[in-house]
This record gives C-alpha cells, structure tokens and sequence, in this order.
C-alpha cells in the first residue's frame, strides 16, 4: 500500500494588518502582544508545523509575515506623525 497522496502546497493569504488601534483596544486582556498581523503569523507557523519545521519551505509565509509587521508599524509612525491617538 502507499502512503497518503500529497498535500498541495497553501499559499499564504497575503493579510493587511487590520487597523492596530482597533485590536489593541478590542482585545480581552490587557497585553502588550497584541498583533494585527496574528493570521499571518498563524499561517507560517502552522507552515512550519505542516513541513517538519524545514524553514526552507515556508519562506512566502515568512515574507508575508513581514510585509504585514512592516505595513503596520509604517501605518503607527505616520499616525503618530500626524498627532493621531496611537493606542
């Protein structure tokens, strides 16, 4: 008999953070952990949970994480910039 036929390989969803002042002030408790980007982050770790932790694998899951930080805390300056409340 053979083995399980493949997976196909996902392809992360390419998440805009959400609003941050939104999911810093909606979350149940108060943390400093608070990420907009948590479904980016959920996809490459379950990437790497998927591929044995072969890093090599999962490096769009990891760009996409990236991107999104990168477009969030861009997204933080320029509000803080413009005298914005920043939460």
């Amino acid at each position: 008999m053979s083995g399980p036929p493949p997976r196909a390989k996902a392809a992360p969803t390419g998440q805009i953070p959400a609003d941050y002042n939104d999911t810093l002030r909606s979350r149940e408790a108060i943390s400093k952990f608070a990420d907009p980007c948590e479904t980016a982050r959920k996809e490459s770790m379950k990437c790497l949970d998927d591929n044995s932790y072969q890093k090599s694998k999962c490096t769009d899951f990891f760009q996409a994480y990236r991107d999104c930080k990168k477009d969030w805390l861009d997204q933080r300056r320029a509000d803080r910039r413009a005298g914005m409340d920043v939460a």
